[in-house]
């Protein structure tokens, strides 16, 4: 505080310091309050000396350098010396450019010293020198005279313009001499000159166009200067001379489609009068608005131009009017002939007369489709078309008559190739280039039954998962006919198969529609593998047509069956007891790694992966001490077994299944570690000293259960090894013998597909060529697919197969294959007549399936196709019969050339056919009576044909008059035309039925056709004119068709004219203007009249009514048409008459005549005999300058009494300065003065301008305007900052100077009032100084710490309304003193830190902040001493400088140091330095490092118990046994403990206090409870992470200390079970083995009773397989498995003896699939070989194959040299 006192003071006594100079500044300020000024004249050079400016102000010299003079102003024109003080120039200086026209011109600025500071103003006046001439706006006035304007007449000329001012702006003006012309000068009230130009005598244009003179403008300066323009004065004519063109007539000749704006020609009219009058436009005379839609003319350059496109097909020629029109209003005529020459502009037109659409497919070639009119309305070769047809199609075109066309047939048809036929009509002319057009026709083919369904694939494969759904879809076959419709509408049925064969419902259903087959029930692959179905597909034609596909559904195996453990027997081990009472192994304990212990057996009833099995060993005693085999299931050890293993062993095994998900089963094995039964026996019955009776029963027990297990385990052995040995050499041995298939040996039991491992065989039958037994004629018919049951099982004769794909009277795949057969026998002959029979139901309808009575019937024979029929015919012999038909094509192309109602006629030669073919006839086959019948055919063909051209030309020649008809226009609708009937000798009945018709090829339809009476009437009204125009004969033209017959015939009917138009004129008036000095007989074209009526109907003549002063005359133009002409008879006057009115009548030559009228009006134009006169002399405005650019100030207005050109006034400015023009506008037309930019008064307040009128005849009038601008406040004032400090110390005394500001506002008055102030709330004020300047001065002391920076608005506004305001800101930043000492930001600090730190972490960190800037501001931060448990404090923490980070030097440990505190000093870098102390208070934060420490019960080092307690067995639940004490070195949660028991031998019995370590009874001790109990009770800390200690503690149960010690003396190693207990176990585990030993035995009896009778079942049938020794099965418990996969393949080859059964021994696994026995014992193969099928392609089935003695080959295909495997 004493501080602060001291800085004010030294403050006080600094202003007093600065007083002095202030009042000297005072003082000085009224001395130089007057202005400085001086005088030069302009154009001065650079550095001209202006005068003393330093000597003016009362400076000298030496004092230059300190005060700093120096200029103020917005633009530099003067300098000043920086050594002498003068004042120079220092820029051009252009009196004229600165203050333009004012009288007087000075420059003020301002000059400014420092050091005190203070203004001074400086004015310099300019003085004007004559140093510009007079000039004017243009370099020549061009004015124009009329020759008739009369002497003295006064025209204005333009004012020269000085821009110098006084007695050097004088001027004078002087003419040329020139007779004609004289000059006057008027002068105005303000003084100013107005030279006019005089005419001195009258003008003739003839003698002199133009005259040449100079006007000359002289000031009155010294040296004079002037300034000259060139007057160029025209001499207008008068109107006197009409247009004339150059030619009457105009011809041109254009292509059609020219694009518009095209060139056709130009006509071209002269005027000998010059100016307007001269001036010739053209236009249009009285044509046809179609003209004018077609042409244009420029008005200006005669040019005729297409206006819209021209066509030659409307109109050929056009014929029209002219005129030429001159400025005056005189005109002239001529005539335009153009003629359009034709283009091949149009393509063809394709008109669809008739379709025929759809055509049945059988319809024969030639038949008429479609008829076509083709017309091209270009003219000559452009419209001569040819036709064509374009497209794949069996179609062609015929020419027909006018220009018709028929599309015909050319091949038959076929809609299963093409529904439909899409082809294009092109038609191109012969112009160049050729043009065509195409037409798209479409014909539909009608369907016709022809096709049956046909299946994607013949035969259907089907996968469906087992345990399916009942309704789950199976497959979806689908068939496809080709026909459309009901045709092509195919349903599905169920047509037989092996899936119902057993008589119990179906296993699948089939929709009808859809063709998707559905499972009717829930599939078992165990029970059922596969089964085919056969599907029949039938289209809903009539008669229908079917197909038959076969499907074969396999089911396929899921993992519903879970493995099951054959050993060790499931419930062997499950009560629990304990290892004697459940079978065991023995291993003797010096086994090495590697020995087989046991092998758990297990079977699984599913197929493939489902069935594979895998073992794994998931609970052992020892787990590294046995391994089991992944898929054997052998137990083995898994190393040398060592002494410290535990003699009892219980091993638990997993089976698993590989299906999804996996199936599993359990096994528990108990293996006990000895080398003998002798010491296996003592382990199982060890039991504790002290119960000597129970001990003796149990090692009985024992014994006896080892007794009954090994004799148990012998027996199985030994079965074991009988299978085995039966089963013969190893399956590696077998593949590699000699012996591969053997005649004799074991049959398959009858249950064979019990197993896991089912027989799979491949029979291949390839029929490629003939052997000696069997000759085949190539190529052999296809052998059916057949499931392998038919094949190996047979079939009766009478069953069909499901598999055929060829119905009831269907042929089979190629029926041309001849069938072979040997003659003898019955059963050959019957099979072969049953061939050719099937074979010839192609051709005809299905008579035996639809119930006509068949010619032969007999007992069917084995299936054609099958195995045994091939085979039977193979061994007999051959017989070949031929089919009645090739193919369907055949059948189908003979069906079409038989009538619609023959029907039933062929049907009952089709049964006819097939008796003949049944005893052996074939029609086809006859020769020479079938081969005269097709040549009859054929003649009978060409006759018909040449019948038809006859008829088709006859027609032709008829066709080809046209029918011609004449008819008036404007016949109302429904009159009579011509009797087409008549003249086409149809008769009326048949008009109906034969589809007669008009077709018109115009949009309108003209005429009909009256369906009763066949005449031809009009349909609607007909004009003449509208169709034709102008052509002088008028055709319409239709054709009639006649459907029926497909025939075209042509019509013309002539349209004639009447009279029905009247004659009229474009326009109905007219205005024409004359002048009034035209001369009498001058003639002016008059517009025609226009009659669309031709011939005598046509215009005629002219009539004209209405005034003496004109008459009419008619010239005859080049086409003799009448050009009516106005001729003026008698001179015009417009005083007398300005208008006159005329009649102008046309009439035609019709009968009654028609006359049409136009109106004249002739307007005489009068002569310009009046200058224009503005209503005042001057105008005077005064307007704002803020008025918006663009607003009209002042509209002057001059009138003249003439009319037309000479009474149109235009206005043009005669007098403007340069500024001025750039901110006036005038327009020329309405007088208007309108404002371009925008006023400143500050620039300029009045403005003079001189307007002259001028008519179009070339006399004028002039007028003043005046413009006086007023003040608006517009202008803000301006604020400038002559002077300014950037920084000031804080410590400034107040009102200290900080800115120098001007002011100024261009406005005048209370506009130009400006007020000046500051922003609130700062510490400083305003001054006024000098005229316009201002001082911003402190107001009060500065603080930084408060404010570091002023931004000083300071605001001027004017007087205005609304006032115009404008800142300017001061930026002034405040200088630092050392005045604040550094701050903590907290008044104490504390921070906790955890124990066992790291040396060196950052503890806290303390800031101190000080309000001071840059060094005075900059802190650095260090420690008190002080010491910590008599430490130096620095060795504990220390603090970094810069930052005040605190860090710990070392790691503290809580229960050592829990607390420190400490201080921090901060101090900055000022001078002197000021500094601030804080305290820390560092507190240390306890860690868990301390695990809990047991006191009791103690750890006894090497002592198996830690300590004893007494427990009574009459002990009540909650009694104190015993309490663990411990203790933790931590402190807070980290030393709370809690207690927790751990291990107890009997878990129930006792419990301990979570936070007490109290270890009480839970219940009453129970006698089954051990006497000795151990109790591990942890003890655990609540920190993060717990540490916890372990106490041990022994109880024994003890009614008194004596039981106490006998206790602890006892030998037993650990507590059993009471005797009684272990003895009941191990009672019923005696009892058990012998069950299963004696459950062993019988099932061993009854396995061999089964096997003796399936070996006599086997033995007595025909399909034994011999070669497979019995001992290959194994089975238990009923369960039948193949230790091996056979796989036999069966090659019958056509082409060699040397067909091979071969057994593969390649496909071997473990485990396959089961599947269930079949419902009763079946052979493998039969033995009638008529019965067994064959499949065509490679099939797997379940099935024992049999021997070679009961295979159906023939001797030699088989023997048992090379059929053996």
């Amino acid at each position: 505080m004493a501080g602060r006192q001291r800085q004010r003071a030294s403050r006080r006594r600094a202003g007093g310091r600065v007083l002095l100079p202030a009042l000297l500044l005072c003082l000085c300020c009224r001395a130089a309050s007057e202005r400085i000024r001086y005088a030069i004249p302009e154009e001065l050079g650079r550095g001209s000396l202006v005068g003393p400016l330093a000597r003016d102000l009362g400076l000298s010299p030496a004092e230059l350098p300190a005060r700093k003079l120096r200029l103020s102003a917005e633009k530099q024109y003067f300098g000043v010396s920086g050594e002498s003080g003068n004042l120079y120039v220092s820029e051009r200086l252009d009196r004229e450019e600165m203050c333009g026209e004012s009288a007087s011109c000075s420059v003020s600025f301002e000059a400014l010293v420092q050091n005190p500071l203070n203004v001074f103003h400086v004015e310099v006046a300019i003085q004007d020198v004559n140093d510009n001439a007079p000039t004017f706006s243009k370099a020549a006035l061009d004015l124009e005279i009329n020759e008739f304007t009369s002497p003295g007449a006064r025209f204005a000329l333009e004012m020269a313009r000085d821009a110098d001012v006084g007695s050097n702006s004088l001027l004078t003006y002087e003419l040329t001499s020139n007779p004609s012309f004289s000059l006057a000068v008027t002068e105005s009230p303000d003084g100013s000159k107005q030279p006019e130009l005089v005419l001195e005598r009258a003008l003739d244009r003839e003698k002199q166009s133009s005259f040449q003179l100079v006007l000359t403008a002289a000031d009155g300066g010294e040296p004079v200067r002037s300034g000259t323009v060139q007057v160029r004065v025209n001499v207008t004519d008068a109107n006197d001379n009409a247009p004339a063109f150059s030619k009457s007539v105009y011809e041109a000749r254009v292509r059609e489609n020219l694009p518009a704006g095209s060139l056709v020609l130009r006509v071209r009219a002269t005027d000998a009068d010059a100016g307007s009058n001269g001036r010739v436009s053209y236009c249009f005379g009285n044509v046809p608005h179609g003209v004018r839609a077609l042409f244009s003319v420029d008005s200006e350059s005669g040019e005729v131009r297409t206006a819209g496109p021209l066509d030659f097909e409307e109109k050929s020629k056009y014929s029209f009017g002219l005129e030429a029109r001159d400025g005056g209003g005189l005109t002239a005529h001529c005539k335009v002939q153009i003629d359009v020459t034709d283009e091949n502009d149009n393509a063809p037109e394709i008109t669809v007369l008739s379709v025929s659409s759809p055509v049945p497919e059988d319809a024969p070639a030639g038949t008429v489709v479609a008829v076509l009119k083709v017309n091209d309305p270009d003219s000559g070769e452009n419209g001569q078309v040819s036709c064509e047809l374009s497209g794949e199609a069996p179609l062609s075109m015929v020419a027909s008559s006018g220009g018709s066309y028929k599309v015909v047939t050319a091949t038959a048809l076929d809609r299963e190739q093409a529904a439909e036929h899409r082809v294009t009509v092109v038609a191109r002319d012969r112009g160049r280039p050729a043009l065509s057009s195409r037409a798209a026709l479409v014909l539909e083919v009608s369907d016709v039954n022809d096709n049956a369904p046909v299946f994607e694939e013949a035969a259907y494969s089907a996968y469906v998962a087992e345990n399916n759904a009942a309704g789950a879809p199976v497959v979806r076959v689908r068939a496809r006919d080709a026909d459309a419709g009901a045709n092509g509408r195919v349903s599905y049925w169920l047509a037989g198969g092996s899936a119902g064969a057993a008589g119990a419902a179906p296993y699948v259903s089939v929709e009808a529609r859809s063709g998707a087959v559905y499972a009717q029930r829930s599939f078992d692959y165990e029970q059922c593998r596969e089964f085919l179905v056969a599907v029949r597909a039938q289209d809903g034609g009539a008669p229908a047509r079917s197909s038959t596909a076969t499907v074969r559904v396999f089911v396929l195996d899921r993992n519903d069956n879970a493995p099951r453990v054959l050993w060790p027997a499931a419930g062997a081990g499950a009560a629990g007891a304990g290892a004697g009472a459940a079978p065991f192994e023995v291993v003797p304990r010096s086994a090495e790694a590697g020995y087989l212990v046991a092998k758990v057996v297990a079977v699984d009833a599913d197929a493939g992966r489902n069935a594979w099995l895998s073992y794994e060993l998931v609970q052992a005693a020892e787990p590294a001490l046995f391994r089991v085999g992944l898929h054997s299931g052998e137990v083995r050890t898994a190393r040398a077994v060592s002494e410290r293993d535990a003699a009892k062993q219980r091993l638990v095994a997993v089976v698993k299944d590989h299906g999804q998900p996996a199936l599993s089963a359990t096994a528990t094995l108990h293996v006990v570690l000895a080398e003998s039964l002798q010491e296996a026996l003592p382990e199982l019955s060890e039991r504790a000293a002290g119960a000597d009776s129970p001990a003796e029963l149990q090692f009985y027990l024992v014994l006896a259960l080892a007794l009954l297990s090994a004799l148990f385990l012998l027996s199985v052995a030994l079965a074991v090894l009988a299978r085995v040995r039966r089963a013969g050499p190893p399956a590696v041995l077998r593949c590699l013998g000699a012996q591969r298939f053997s005649v004799a040996g074991a049959a398959f039991p009858a249950d064979f597909c019990e197993g896991t491992l089912p027989y799979s065989y491949n029979l291949c039958v390839a029929p490629g060529r003939a052997v000696a037994e069997a000759a085949w004629l190539p190529p052999p018919p296809p052998l059916p697919s057949l499931p392998a049951e038919e094949l190996l099982g047979g079939e009766p004769c009478g069953k069909r197969s499901p598999s055929s794909s060829a119905g009831a009277g269907e042929p089979p795949a190629e029926p041309d294959a001849p069938q072979v057969c040997k003659p003898g026998g019955r059963a050959c002959s019957g099979r072969c007549l049953q061939c050719r029979e099937e074979a010839a139901g192609a051709a005809v309808d299905r008579g035996g399936a639809r119930g006509r009575p068949e010619r032969w019937r007999q007992p069917r024979p084995a299936r054609p196709g099958s195995l045994a029929r091939w085979l039977a015919g193979s061994a007999a012999g051959r017989c070949a019969s031929v089919p009645a038909v090739r193919s369907r094509a055949a059948a189908r192309r003979r069906g079409r050339r038989q009538r619609p109602g023959a029907a039933s006629r062929s049907g009952s030669r089709s049964e006819s056919r097939s008796g003949s073919r049944i005893v052996g006839r074939r029609w086809c086959g006859a020769g020479g009576a079938a081969a005269a019948m097709c040549a009859a055919g054929r003649r009978r063909g060409r006759r018909e044909r040449a019948l038809l051209w006859c008829v088709l030309v006859a027609a032709w020649e008829a066709a080809w008059g046209q029918l011609r008809y004449s008819v008036p226009e404007e016949m109302p609708k429904g009159s009579f035309v011509g009797d087409v009937a008549k003249d086409l000798g149809l008769q009326l009945p048949a008009l109906r039925d034969r589809g007669v018709r008009i077709i018109d090829r115009g949009r309108t339809q003209y005429f009909a056709l009256h369906g009763k009476t066949g005449h031809l009437v009009t349909a609607e009204r007909i004009d003449r004119e509208q169709l034709c125009e102008s052509a002088q004969r008028c055709v319409l033209r239709c054709e009639v068709i006649v459907e029926g017959e497909m025939q075209v015939y042509g019509i013309e009917v002539e349209i004639t004219d009447i009279n029905d138009n009247t004659p009229s004129f474009q326009e109905g008036e007219t205005e024409m203007r004359m002048s009034e000095t035209t001369a009498p007989g001058w003639r002016f074209p008059l517009a025609e009249a226009h009659d669309p009526d031709v011939g005598s109907n046509s215009l005629r003549r002219y009539e004209l009514s209405g005034d003496e002063h004109f008459s009419l005359a008619v010239q005859a133009g080049p086409g003799g048409e009448e050009r009516p002409e106005l001729v003026l008879a008698k001179a015009l006057d417009r005083e007398e008459a300005s208008f006159h009115e005329l009649v102008l009548r046309a009439s035609d030559g019709g009968e009654p005549a028609r006359t049409g009228t136009a109106r004249i009006r002739v307007a005489v134009l009068d002569a310009n005999d009046n200058a224009p006169v503005f209503g005042q002399a001057e105008y005077a405005v005064r307007v704002p300058e803020d008025v918006p650019v663009g607003s009209v100030l002042v509209t002057l207005t001059a009138t003249d009494a003439d009319e037309g050109v000479n009474g149109h006034v235009k206005y043009s400015l005669k007098k403007i300065t340069g500024k001025a023009s750039q901110i006036f506008e005038l327009d020329s037309e309405t007088g208007a003065i309108t404002l371009v930019r925008s006023l400143d008064f500050e620039e300029g307040d009045f403005y003079e301008l001189e307007v002259q009128a001028r008519d179009g005849g070339g006399l004028s009038d002039t007028a003043k305007v005046a413009i006086t601008v007023t003040d608006v406040n517009d202008n803000a004032p301006e604020l400038t900052v002559s002077s300014a400090l950037s920084a000031i110390s804080e410590d400034a005394p107040s009102g200290t100077v900080v800115a120098l500001l001007h002011v100024q506002d261009r406005d005048s008055g209370a506009n130009g009032e400006v007020r000046c102030s500051l922003a609130e709330r700062v510490p400083f004020r305003l001054e006024r100084s000098l005229d316009n300047y201002y001082r911003v001065v402190t107001a009060r002391e500065l603080d930084r710490e408060e404010v570091s920076e002023y931004n000083v608005t300071v605001r001027a506004a004017d007087g205005g309304s609304p006032a115009l305001r404008s800142s300017a800101v001061l930026a002034l930043r405040v200088l630092d003193v050392n005045d604040n000492a550094p701050v903590f930001a907290e008044a104490r600090y504390s921070a906790r830190l955890p124990e066992n730190n790291a040396a060196g972490a950052l503890v806290l960190t303390v800031r101190a902040a000080d309000a001071d800037w840059g060094q005075n501001a900059r802190v650095r931060y260090r420690l008190w001493e002080g010491r910590v448990r008599g430490a130096p404090l620095s060795s504990y923490v220390s603090v970094q400088a810069e930052t005040g980070a605190l860090y710990a030097l070392r790691s503290f440990d809580y229960e050592e140091v829990r607390e420190v505190g400490l201080w921090v000093r901060a101090e900055d870098g000022g001078a002197p330095a000021l500094s601030s102390n804080v305290s820390v208070r560092l507190v240390i934060v306890d860690e868990n490092d301390n695990a809990p420490q047991v006191l009791y019960p103690p750890a006894a080092a090497g002592a198996g118990w830690s300590g004893v307690e007494l427990a009574p067995r009459s002990a009540e639940p909650g009694a104190l046994v015993a309490k663990v004490v411990a203790v933790d070195a931590d402190a807070g949660q980290n030393a709370w403990l809690s207690y927790e028991l751990a291990k107890a031998t009997e878990p129930g019995l006792f419990r301990v206090g979570l936070h007490s370590g109290e270890v009480r009874t839970a219940r009453l001790p129970l006698a089954r409870d051990a006497a000795r109990q151990s109790l591990v009770v942890v003890v655990k800390d609540h920190g993060r992470p717990a540490l916890s200690a372990t106490a041990t503690l022994t109880v024994v149960l003890a009614e008194s200390v004596a039981e106490l010690v006998s206790e602890l003396g006892s030998a037993a190693a650990a507590p059993g079970e009471p005797a009684g207990s272990l003895t009941r176990w191990l009672v019923v585990a005696v009892a058990a083995v012998s069950c299963l030993f004696l459950a062993f035995l019988l099932l061993l009896l009854a396995l061999r009773l089964r096997r003796w009778r399936r070996s006599q079942l086997l033995a007595a049938g025909s399909g034994a397989l011999r070669g497979v020794p019995a001992s290959h099965f194994v089975g238990i418990d009923g369960v039948r498995a193949f230790l091996h996969s056979y796989s036999h393949e069966v090659s019958l080859t056509a082409d060699s003896r040397k067909s091979q059964l071969r057994l593969s021994g390649a496909s071997c696994c473990d485990t396959l699939p089961a599947r269930p026995p079949p419902a009763e014992p079946a052979p493998l193969l039969g033995e009638d070989p008529a019965a067994a099928p064959v499949s065509s392609s490679a099939h797997t089935c379940s099935a024992a194959l049999p021997s070679a003695a009961s295979l159906p080959f023939p001797p030699g295909v088989l023997s048992p040299a090379q059929g053996q495997h």
